[in-house]
């Protein structure tokens, strides 16, 4: 019998052709198999009872990194051939549903060849087999082949040919395989570009060693490196980089070199030692800042990452002594390495050896570099674990799990959630997200972390990232996505591509998309309430919002409640200098003449009370209180990075531990038909100076959680509604999110969170995306056709009946 099976899924750059060949011959089968546009296809000759194994084994057995979501067969005429299994070379198409596999760190294997003295691939910085290595960072296009990779410049040796060439080994058509003779090759160059001499690990370490900071090329851009136990050159990395106070991550060769640094549960023990090699938030021990001085000053939490690259793991190698063997992995290392993303202040990661000349002189000793391109670019992600939650949150979304997809709903559901959808996302934090359907199944695919859109050189990565991506997909979008506000440079993007494609153009709102993220990656089609709890968003009155209690049904939204307004004196200002924000919470109180006097350090202080007394926009933004209750405590009167009162305002809290509230500090009013939560008590708490500053900060958390799940039961009690989707930066706050959740789980109420997405603005993309669908599905949406696109608005907030213009 002869029968051809098509796989659909993650099914290319894993493996999954050596997997087929090695069944296919161990059940003494004919045939052949090879990648294609749409995944990975097969044709199998050979008695019933193979094929039936076959496709049982197939699937039971698949590579670790792979994921079969369809398999499709099909009885075939049996052939006279009966030659032996064989894969033959892929079928390329201008469209289909095929997908390539994340970045991986290196396997066990390759460790124990890397290591071991005589194997000829010992400490080559570019070891890989078909279970680890490159994939997303070096694809041009797909199929998954060689020859549409940054590798395709590197011939493979004889050696290597035979080993991609033989069923038996382990880079049996590992597309990147490559070794010291005819692999790609580092070298270490100084900061004028000039070659060092002799060996570039030992002097790249030497260097560190010696106090310099060193950019090393590695898997999705550069990183800049320096000794984390070297305060000086910590010191030196911040001014160059004018980094003046943001966290560092730390790469540290192993688990058991943190014992002394942070605390770590088996669960972010799991996620520092996964393949995706991510930076994990770890809770600070006793002394870590007397060890890593600068590193992450006045902060609970330390960001830590494990070797991801055999390169990265060859500089603690180095340091360890070169030990031969694998052992001294699993013992603690003396060598911590600040590992920063390589970049001119505000711009995107770098990842060409020209760029980083260019660029970095300035600011790096010297620069460890290779000659294996870098496709696109992609940054570190970030996690952390939640206390009493069972998933990981994503801080940032990249390299080792970017282009992985998210399964969204539409199976049986027909064309409902079946539109091929780009979403350009936001301003902050943007990342773009592709939707793909192929009959009644749809699944995202969201980039990498693109960045911030005040730089042109972000609006171009932002560019790039979408050609690249939908080159990979090959994928036709029939709308295009973005953020309700007209001057973000994605919606500029957005509407150009409509125009050029002919396509509709959809403006969903900030905080709709925030909610509907959370919808789409728990797979959920039916009427919700969500909280949108984030810094600012544009509303559909045109007025600054990010405290938003919604009523979000598909494409259609209904604001349902807010925040009481608080003013936002100086604009982007307010967002910057929490002690403004003090000074506008004690207006919002009534103690106008407190200002002058809280704040007399500050030199604009009376004339902001001015401004306050004469009036100012004004914002329903959840982070702008996080910034109020930070100014009126004193903890943080300038910021300088996004987020940082917040972040000390909550280890401040942390420290103080559990605090019970005596009574409510809030009150839930009507503001002309919706649900306004009045926070004024909780910041007038603030203002007690008897009580230490940390027991303040767990107060306002306190205070804040109690508010927040009463106004949301006042919501379900009134709709009827108990399912409860949280989403927005502010839930990034592990005692917030948290405590949350248990709040509303003792009232009955079900919340979703984001889990596969950030919470913050990097998923706005995938909800924007998920909107968009159901707003082509939907024939009851007015169509608005400006001059340079068609452009829908989707949702209908029965309070502002007419959405502001988006062109």
């Amino acid at each position: 019998m002869r029968e051809r099976l098509s796989l659909r899924g993650l099914v290319q750059g894993v493996g999954f052709r050596p997997h087929v060949h090695r069944l296919a011959s161990e059940l003494g089968l004919s045939g052949w198999v090879r990648n294609d546009a749409n995944g990975v296809t097969l044709e199998a000759q050979g008695s019933a009872s193979a094929l039936q194994a076959l496709r049982t084994r197939l699937l039971r057995e698949a590579p670790v990194h792979a994921r079969i979501e369809a398999c499709e067969s099909e009885a075939l005429a049996p052939t006279p051939d009966s030659s032996a299994f064989e894969i033959r070379q892929s079928e390329a198409a201008s469209s289909g549903q095929a997908a390539i596999g994340a970045d991986t760190c290196t396997c066990p294997a390759c460790l124990a060849e890397l290591f071991e003295p005589g194997n000829r691939r010992y400490r080559y910085a570019f070891i890989n087999c078909t279970d680890c290595g490159p994939r997303y960072s070096i694809a041009e296009a797909l199929p998954w082949d060689r020859a549409r990779t940054s590798m395709a410049g590197f011939a493979l040796c004889p050696d290597c040919a035979a080993e991609y060439e033989a069923p038996a080994k382990r880079r049996f058509h590992a597309e990147p395989n490559a070794c010291p003779v005819c692999g790609p090759q580092l070298h270490l160059l100084d900061a004028q570009g000039q070659a060092v001499a002799g060996d570039a690990i030992a002097a790249s370490l030497a260097l560190i060693q010696r106090g310099g900071i060193v950019a090393i090329k590695s898997l999705g851009g550069f990183h800049l490196a320096c000794d984390a136990r070297n305060a000086a050159a910590v010191a030196r990395l911040r001014a160059r980089k004018q980094r003046e106070e943001k966290p560092f991550a730390v790469m540290l060769a192993n688990v058991a070199s943190l014992a002394t640094l942070a605390e770590i549960s088996r669960a972010e023990q799991a996620d520092l030692q996964s393949t995706a090699r991510p930076i994990v938030l770890l809770r600070k021990r006793v002394g870590a800042d007397a060890q890593l001085t600068g590193v992450a000053p006045d902060l609970a939490w330390l960001g830590v990452m494990l070797p991801g690259t055999p390169l990265h793991y060859l500089l603690f190698h180095d340091a360890a002594g070169r030990p031969p063997g694998s052992a001294w992995l699993d013992q603690a290392q003396s060598l911590a390495l600040v590992m920063t993303s390589a970049n001119v202040h505000g711009e995107p990661l770098i990842s060409d050896n020209t760029e980083a000349l260019a660029q970095l002189a300035d600011i790096t000793d010297a620069f460890l570099i290779h000659d294996r391109d870098i496709v696109i670019r992609c940054d570190d992600s970030v996690l952390r674990r939640l206390p009493g939650s069972d998933h990981a949150q994503f801080i940032r979304r990249a390299r080792g799990y970017t282009p992985a997809a998210i399964p969204l709903t539409g199976a049986g559901a027909g064309t409902r959630a079946g539109a091929n959808v780009l979403a350009v996302g936001g301003y902050y934090k943007n990342t773009l997200c592709f939707t793909r359907s192929s009959g009644t199944r749809s699944e995202a695919f969201l980039s990498q972390h693109i960045g911030d859109l005040d730089r042109v050189a972000n609006c171009r990565a932002l560019e790039a990232a979408v050609n690249h991506l939908q080159q990979l997909l090959q994928v036709k979008p029939q709308a295009i996505a973005h953020d309700l506000h007209p001057d973000f440079f994605s919606t500029q993007l957005a509407l150009r591509l409509a125009a050029q494609w002919q396509v509709p153009a959809i403006a969903v709102q900030h905080h709709h998309a925030h909610i509907a993220a959370v919808l789409a990656e728990h797979q959920l089609d039916e009427p919700v309430l969500g909280l949108a709890l984030d810094g600012v968003g544009l509303g559909s009155d045109g007025s600054a919002w990010g405290g938003e209690l919604l009523r979000v049904d598909g494409a259609h939204v209904e604001r349902l409640g807010h925040l009481q307004p608080i003013a936002l004196p100086g604009g982007d200002r307010a967002a910057r200098d929490p002690w403004r924000m003090g000074a506008a919470a004690l207006a919002q109180l009534g103690r106008h003449a407190e200002i002058r006097t809280r704040f007399a350090d500050q030199s604009g202080a009376a004339l902001l009370a001015q401004m306050l007394e004469r009036g100012t926009p004004m914002t329903t933004s959840m982070g702008r209180y996080f910034d109020a209750a930070a100014g009126l405590l004193g903890i943080q009167p300038q910021m300088s990075f996004e987020g940082q009162a917040a972040m000390r305002l909550e280890g401040l809290a942390a420290s103080y531990g559990t605090l019970q509230l005596r009574s409510p500090l809030h009150e839930i009013e009507n503001a002309d038909g919706l649900l306004q939560l009045n926070l004024a008590a909780t910041l007038n708490a603030l203002l007690d100076s008897t009580l230490p500053v940390a027991q303040r900060a767990a107060l306002f958390h306190a205070a804040l959680i109690e508010a927040l799940a009463e106004w949301a039961q006042a919501a379900a009690d009134a709709s009827g509604i108990r399912t409860l989707a949280c989403a927005g930066g502010c839930f990034l706050n592990a005692i917030l999110a948290s405590g949350l959740r248990a709040a509303l789980a003792r009232r009955g109420l079900r919340m979703l969170e984001a889990r596969l997405a950030p919470s913050n603005d990097g998923g706005l993309a995938l909800g924007q995306a998920w909107v968009a669908q159901r707003a082509l599905a939907d024939s009851a949406l007015a169509v608005r056709r400006p001059a340079t696109a068609r452009q829908t608005h989707p949702g209908h907030d029965k309070n502002n009946e007419e959405h502001s213009p988006c062109a």
